[in-house]
């Protein structure tokens, strides 16, 4: 009972060890847009995601979680690419920069030959419901969309920026999330997406009026 008991605490320390990256780095973009009333995206902004999105994909593996590793894989090489748009990426020493491409290969990997069918335990988590388990994988895929509409946005661009559109799928998917967290009672996901949902809505009027007023 008590080895399990300190499996589920060093388990649950990652997710909320990735979450406070991901709220800190939330924080640093909202405080430094606010000074200058402009969405801005800072070099950090990517970097602090990139290890947030590293230990959330491992929480989700321990936790059998498919939701969870669906949305931080999407995800995952959109913030290597903004890093390589801001050229931080290159600054990263190499051997670091091929093993952050190759772990979630290496996961999957070892998920399909590690003889205890990790598949299985993903898709048939008797935690998690069929309609929980689609709601929380439709909550991140739209989550996710954000990056995506972002990457495209900046590749046009050819330069690292956070459009509206991109805080309006946040919002939208937060929602979506926060409520598959209060059914999965999973604190990590809730306390995460909880601190989100205030910056999203912020960064919303940050854009709208420096729309207005461009």
């Amino acid at each position: 009972m008590s080895d399990w008991l300190s499996y589920k605490s060093f388990v649950y320390i990652i997710g909320f060890t990735a979450q406070v990256l991901f709220s800190a780095r939330l924080l640093l973009q909202w405080i430094q847009s606010e000074r200058v009333k402009e969405v801005l995206t800072p070099e950090l902004f990517w970097q602090l995601s990139l290890i947030a999105s590293f230990l959330l994909f491992l929480y989700g593996w321990l936790r059998d979680d498919f939701a969870i590793m669906l949305g931080q894989s999407l995800t995952y090489f959109i913030y290597i690419r903004n890093m390589q748009l801001q050229g931080s990426w290159k600054r990263l020493h190499k051997f670091i920069r091929i093993f952050l491409i190759l772990f979630p290969f290496l996961i999957v990997i070892y998920s399909f030959n590690n003889n205890q069918f990790d598949v299985q335990r993903l898709f048939k988590n008797k935690d998690i419901s069929t309609a929980l388990l689609i709601w929380g994988s439709i909550g991140q895929v739209v989550f996710t969309l954000r990056f995506v509409y972002q990457w495209i946005y900046s590749e046009r661009r050819k330069i690292s920026s956070l459009p509206l559109g991109f805080w309006l799928l946040s919002l939208t998917g937060s929602i979506m999330i926060l409520s598959y967290a209060v059914m999965r009672k999973d604190p990590v996901l809730f306390i995460g997406q909880a601190f989100g949902f205030v910056v999203y809505s912020r960064n919303i009027v940050i854009s709208i009026k420096a729309t207005k007023n461009a």
